[in-house]
């Protein structure tokens, strides 16, 4: 036999609410405890009062507490009554209304739970969840309210302010803690972290935000990224939500363009974090279609990026050299004053690598050249020091012309003047041989590979050169010493007939980016410059955008390096690395340092 367990509460205005819950087991349990299948919150009420059985169509209420209940106004400790006829049972305050179901209930007892009186001993006007909660001993809702609300008022405002007005004029305080400190969102960067105590430094006034007058105090050399009013329209439109946010500050004196709108502080004692790209991307995403620029559009650097545009030295009128920017796109040429075949130098096959491979270990090389023959790093190793003749070239392209004794003269590389002076006095003493300046033994570098071989080159040359004027000629004509590599001219000065148009190469060419080879020493050269097909060093031979796309995507990119904004460029642009490449490698040293450490301190025991 099943129960039907139908509660019945009732709302402050007498309407009854009946929640009914059906058993489908042969025994109820009854009490106070919230775990009682019925549950009577009343403290005249047991945890576990009684249990109601039912068989054979009746049922029994058996007290299991030992405490008595009235069933049809007699009170017992065990009543038994059959299903059909119906009881009525008190316990506590409350009754319980014994019927046989009908309809869809047909075959169960339902039982109805009243509360008919007071609770326990509490007078009527109490309402049942104040007598069982701390409510009434407690003032009231509204007092609690007001009384938290001056309490936060007077810890978190009042307290903080009478902080600010109390400290030192000049700004500084006692390392202890201070009230206003309960403002700060977080520790400041590393950076800043003299300033940790002087808040007043940047935030100047009480309640009001920083300032760009606070920053640039300190930081005098920078510089704007462009007029407020420019960069307002370079935004484009805020929508609903931005428009409103701007009204607002505006309202407080919070302009758009401020410094710390990309320079975020107070996010823990690291180095000052980098910006995020959508800082950048806000304007410069569709920008050519808002104001007028020169500006390339710029997003994503995985899909929409401009292609690259380096600064090219070209040759201006007069020869006076000027640079500009050129797309690569355009596969421009730059004006570097030098003749130069990367192809021939390094292929595999042809004289050059067979020269190369004679020469020997002892100079170096013993196989074909590679780029790091001639190509070496700088000091910062994030790019490569400028090429010299001797070390790089000397090797295979000696200048030597004469020997006195064990020594080997050799003409003065990049000083013309000095070529010619030392031919005209190499001819002035009389020498009965003569320097070894002629064209196609010149052009025989493997004739240098060793001293021995340059003195017997230097003593047996052709003797057909008569005089110091032929010799100076023969150097900077075509097939001698300076010829093949340089661009020379005449002069008309008898005292210097030719001069030599200065190579200049470039150091750098992304003068609006960074570009960082250390990060890159997984790839060979090859595998992003072309070289090996240029057949001349008037190539500019970057990788184009697509290159670089292949390796690096976007802020968010997953399968590709993702490369934001800031690795490339710097807001406020300097010689060096942009603050996330900085950063980056801070952080390196920084685990470097903490290996070595561990490792030592693991090696001495300790």
């Amino acid at each position: 036999m099943s129960f039907i367990v139908r509660t019945v509460a009732r709302t402050a205005d007498g309407r009854d609410i009946v929640r009914p819950k059906k058993f489908n087991k042969a025994e109820l349990s009854i009490g106070r405890s919230p775990s009682s299948d019925i549950h009577l919150p009343d403290l005249a009420v047991v945890l576990n009062h009684a249990v109601i059985r039912s068989s054979g169509g009746y049922v029994e209420v058996v007290s299991t507490a030992g405490l008595p209940f009235v069933v049809d106004g007699k009170q017992s400790e065990h009543a038994r009554f059959a299903a059909s006829g119906g009881a009525d049972v008190r316990i506590g305050s409350h009754s319980l209304e014994f019927e046989p179901g009908e309809g869809e209930d047909k075959g169960s007892v339902v039982i109805t739970v009243n509360r008919v009186g007071a609770i326990s001993n509490a007078s009527e006007e109490k309402e049942e969840a104040r007598v069982f909660s701390l409510a009434h001993v407690l003032p009231g809702k509204r007092v609690m309210a007001w009384a938290g609300a001056l309490l936060v008022l007077a810890i978190f405002l009042i307290w903080p302010l009478v902080s600010i007005n109390t400290q030192p004029v000049d700004g500084t305080r006692k390392v202890a803690f201070h009230a206003d400190e309960m403002w700060t969102s977080g520790h400041l960067s590393q950076v800043h972290q003299s300033l940790e105590n002087n808040c007043q430094a940047c935030h100047v006034k009480a309640g009001e935000s920083v300032r760009d007058a606070a920053c640039v105090a300190c930081h005098t050399k920078v510089h704007d990224h462009a007029d407020k009013a420019k960069l307002i329209d370079a935004k484009g439109s805020l929508g609903v939500v931005g428009g409103t946010k701007q009204l607002v500050g505006g309202l407080f004196g919070i302009q758009p363009g401020r410094c710390v709108e990309c320079h975020t502080e107070h996010q823990g004692k690291t180095a000052m974090p980098v910006t995020d790209e959508r800082f950048c991307t806000n304007c410069h995403n569709g920008m050519s279609g808002r104001v007028q620029t020169t500006l390339k559009d710029a997003a994503d650097f995985g899909d929409r990026h401009p292609q690259f545009e380096p600064t090219i030295r070209f040759a201006g009128a007069g020869g006076v050299p000027m640079f500009r920017r050129v797309s690569l796109d355009a596969n421009p040429k730059e004006d570097n004053g030098l003749k130069f075949p990367h192809d021939v130098h390094l292929s595999t096959t042809n004289g050059v690598a067979q020269m190369a491979k004679s020469l020997g270990k002892g100079e170096g090389y013993g196989a074909p050249l590679d780029c790091a023959n001639c190509h070496t790093r700088d000091a910062t190793g994030a790019s490569f020091a400028s090429v010299k003749m001797e070390p790089a070239c000397g090797a295979c392209h000696s200048l030597a012309f004469d020997q006195v004794g064990g020594t080997i003269r050799t003409l003065r590389h990049g000083d013309p003047a000095q070529v010619v002076a030392d031919i005209r006095a190499f001819y002035r003493a009389g020498a009965p041989r003569s320097a070894a300046l002629t064209g196609m033994d010149r052009r025989r570098p493997g004739d240098f590979a060793t001293n021995g071989q340059r003195i017997t080159f230097a003593q047996t040359s052709a003797m057909h050169i008569g005089n110091a004027d032929q010799a100076i000629r023969a150097v900077f004509s075509k097939g001698g010493a300076c010829f093949d590599c340089h661009t020379v001219r005449q002069t008309g000065n008898p005292t210097t007939p030719f001069a030599v148009t200065p190579v200049a190469l470039s150091k750098r060419y992304m003068m609006k980016g960074w570009f960082d080879h250390a990060a890159h020493d997984t790839e060979s050269c090859a595998s992003c410059h072309a070289v090996k097909g240029s057949k001349s060093s008037a190539d500019v031979n970057l990788p184009k955008l697509a290159k670089c796309q292949e390796c690096h995507g976007g802020q968010d990119a997953h399968k590709e390096v993702p490369s934001s904004c800031a690795m490339c460029h710097d807001y406020h642009r300097t010689d060096f690395a942009p603050l996330m490449v900085r950063n980056h490698r801070a952080r390196g040293k920084a685990a470097e340092h903490i290996q070595e450490k561990a490792l030592k301190e693991a090696g001495t025991g300790a």
